[in-house]
C-alpha cells in the first residue's frame, strides 16, 4: 500500500545509492574531483554516460570549458577521498595532491583517472540540460577502464549524513 508523503521523505528510500567521483582538468591545468549520487548510463550505442552537478560547483565550469570528463567508480576503500572531494572545493586547492590520490593519465581524453577506482569511464561533453538547481552533462564513453584487483567493492551511500560504504550484492535465485 502507497501513502501519499511529502518528497523529502519519500527521497530518504533512495539509499543505498552510487557514488561517483568526476574530474575534469581546469583552465590551470590541474585535475579537479568532484563526488557525486546522481549518475546514470544513457545510452548503449554509442555508449553515453550522464552526471548532475549543482549550480554553484566549481566543478560546473570547468567540465563546460574543459568539454570532457572521466566518470570514476570510487572503490569502497576511497571512502575518506570521496567525502573529501565533495565536501571541499578545487577553487582553492589541488584536491588529488591534498590527498596524495594515485591517479595514472587518462588514454583518449586530457585528464588522469583515480587508480584505485573499480571502473573509469573517458567521456566527451555530448550535451547538457539544466534541471532545476543542477545541470546534467551526458558524454560519449571514448575509454573504459576497469581495476583487476581480486575483490574490490564499490562504494555507495548508505544514508544520509555522509554514511558510506560496500554494498554487497545478493547471489541470484539459485546461485550459493
Amino acid at each position: 500500500m502507497q501513502q501519499q508523503t511529502e518528497f523529502s521523505t519519500a527521497i530518504r528510500r533512495k539509499y543505498p545509492e552510487q557514488v561517483v567521483i568526476a574530474i575534469a582538468r581546469d583552465s590551470d591545468g590541474k585535475c579537479n574531483p568532484i563526488t557525486l549520487g546522481w549518475t546514470m548510463i544513457t545510452s548503449g550505442k554509442p555508449p553515453m554516460m550522464a552526471i548532475s552537478v549543482g549550480l554553484p560547483r566549481y566543478s560546473l565550469g570547468v567540465i563546460r570549458q574543459a568539454g570532457e570528463f572521466v566518470i570514476a567508480f570510487p572503490s569502497a576503500q576511497m571512502a575518506e577521498e570521496a567525502l573529501f572531494f565533495g565536501t571541499h572545493s578545487g577553487r582553492d586547492m589541488d584536491k588529488l595532491a591534498e590527498r596524495n590520490t594515485p591517479t595514472r593519465p587518462a588514454a583518449e581524453i586530457d585528464c588522469v583517472l583515480l587508480s584505485e577506482a573499480v571502473a573509469n569511464f573517458e567521456c566527451v561533453l555530448e550535451s547538457e540540460l539544466k534541471t532545476g538547481d543542477h545541470v546534467i552533462f551526458a558524454g560519449r564513453v571514448v575509454a573504459a577502464h576497469v581495476n583487476e584487483q581480486e575483490g574490490l567493492q564499490r562504494l555507495y551511500t548508505l544514508g544520509p549524513g555522509y554514511q558510506m560504504g560496500a554494498v554487497s550484492p545478493q547471489p541470484a535465485e539459485g546461485e550459493d
